[in-house]
């Protein structure tokens, strides 16, 4: 753990300019995934997207991993939307270790409102149109690799949760928090996680049928 701590704080200072380099529109996380509960460990200009030291990540899973874009461990120009409609464009890469263990995150927010709306202008000004970009469909090795990516996720998560004479509602809360990063998505994610919890498949889907059926 000391020794992925002090990798990723060598992260900080590449985070620091390039956040200088683009300015204040800018924002760069740096994630600590031996710790996915609370994986945020560093943020410059964190006004961007309200990103806060000791969260979790967001679009990880949801996002990053399962795009068809996502290869050679990064995924660039990717955008979602913040809660007050400002459209953010990201750039996720991933940090691994000397044994090529996946340790933690590179994010670049950057918020692209005011280019939108010039871009906007332009293109009623031009009348021009916009570029389709065509995705490419990921290969065995790169499935195999986002696979092993999420099935240590699911373990640092779990090694960081589960202690001894665990109660149902702690575990129903674990099992919440991997739906909310969309770990289910994955395909075997139920399998891998009910192993390691030392419960049924069936009590997993049981779980996700609660957490569901109150979140009505």
């Amino acid at each position: 753990m000391e020794e992925s701590k002090k990798l990723l704080e060598g992260f900080i200072p590449v985070a620091k300019a390039t956040a200088k380099m683009f300015g204040p529109n800018c924002e760069v996380v740096i994630h600590d995934l031996t710790n996915p509960r609370s994986s945020v460990m560093f943020t410059v200009n964190n006004h961007v997207t309200g990103r806060e030291i000791g969260q979790s990540f967001d679009h990880l899973v949801t996002t990053v991993l399962r795009s068809e874009d996502f290869k050679e461990d990064y995924l660039a120009g990717y955008t979602f939307v913040t809660e007050d409609r400002r459209t953010i464009r990201s750039s996720t890469s991933l940090i691994r270790d000397s044994s090529q263990k996946v340790i933690g995150a590179f994010c670049i927010n950057f918020d692209v409102e005011a280019l939108n709306q010039m871009q906007l202008f332009l293109n009623t000004f031009l009348s021009t149109q916009a570029e389709v970009q065509e995705t490419q469909t990921k290969s065995d090795d790169e499935i195999e690799n986002v696979e092993g990516i999420v099935d240590q996720l699911i373990q640092q998560i779990i090694e960081n949760s589960v202690h001894p004479g665990m109660k149902r509602h702690e575990k129903i809360e674990l099992i919440r928090f991997m739906d909310e990063k969309g770990i289910f998505l994955m395909k075997g994610s139920v399998e891998k996680v009910a192993s390691l919890l030392g419960i049924s498949k069936v009590t997993v889907y049981s779980y996700l049928d609660e957490i569901k059926n109150k979140s009505r």
